[in-house]
């Protein structure tokens, strides 16, 4: 416990930012669509092997890229010691459902077989999902292989049941309808392809521990979504914490507000899941 709190101590107490030079951009991981997949990474000093974090961006499968949103996250993984990934993926309306999942199971299976070059341990990976690459995250490790398993889940404000989210609409969300190619009417048809890609509809015993990180302010994704999944993996027995961030938005970029020790939690959690070193 003392070196639990005495790393969240440097992980805080840190403001040194990490170099552009230090990080290797733009490494192609796969070729989909006509389109170059890539990955930044980072490797920390010291011979390894290093437990690994593979991070998804949000942006409502839509928008977004691997060097934003989620680069808060970057200095602290790498003074904690670990071996870190940000992936690209292919965005809707261009590319519907399935293409986003394929890429980030793509991007696992090959961080799996290329973490020794970037000393990382195979057997050590975590993902990290913010928005809808919480619910790409979430849906990964539920739906993983032997190619693809991993040892640790965080879901950052995850989209995390798209079925409970479009009953409270009313209506196919925007993000769904460029994703699915689905019209703004939520009829049966519609529930059924949302379902179809909600991992609260797949939980299932003997997946690997998860960590959920919820603002109760979110308006984008709701508090009580995110803990009605928490309770359905506990329900089936799967290692589950949840924190909250009282008075959080969605927007990551203003949980520091209200939380700006949430990256040191994410540090700390897959320390004493995966270790760090």
């Amino acid at each position: 416990m003392r070196r639990i709190v005495r790393l969240m101590g440097l992980l805080l107490a840190s403001s040194a930012m990490l170099g552009a030079e230090e990080v290797m951009k733009d490494i192609e991981y796969g070729n989909a669509g006509g389109e170059s997949l890539c990955l930044d990474a980072r490797v920390p000093p010291g011979e390894g092997p290093f437990p690994i974090a593979i991070i998804i961006h949000g942006g409502g499968w839509g928008s977004g890229d691997k060097t934003q949103d989620i680069d808060a996250l970057f200095e602290p993984l790498t003074k904690a010691g670990f071996a870190w990934f940000s992936i690209n993926y292919r965005l809707a309306p261009k590319h519907p459902w399935p293409a986003c999942f394929d890429d980030t199971r793509m991007a696992i299976g090959w961080v799996k077989a290329h973490a020794r070059q970037y000393k990382g341990d195979p057997q050590r990976i975590a993902l990290i999902g913010y928005s809808a690459g919480g619910q790409l995250a979430l849906l990964a490790a539920i739906r993983a292989d032997d190619s693809t398993r991993v040892q640790a889940v965080v879901g950052v404000a995850p989209a995390a049941d798209l079925v409970a989210d479009s009953r409270r609409r009313g209506v196919v969300s925007k993000s769904l309808q460029n994703l699915l190619i689905l019209p703004e009417k939520l009829d049966e048809a519609a529930f059924a392809k949302i379902a179809a890609i909600s991992p609260a509809e797949e939980v299932k015993p003997g997946l690997p521990p998860f960590l959920l990180l919820q603002g109760t302010a979110d308006q984008s994704v709701r508090h009580e979504d995110t803990l009605a999944f928490a309770g359905k993996l506990q329900k089936a027995k799967v290692p589950c914490e949840f924190v909250s961030l009282e008075g959080a938005p969605h927007r990551i970029s203003d949980w520091p507000k209200f939380s700006p020790d949430y990256p040191a939690k994410i540090v700390v959690w897959l320390t004493k899941v995966l270790g760090n070193g």
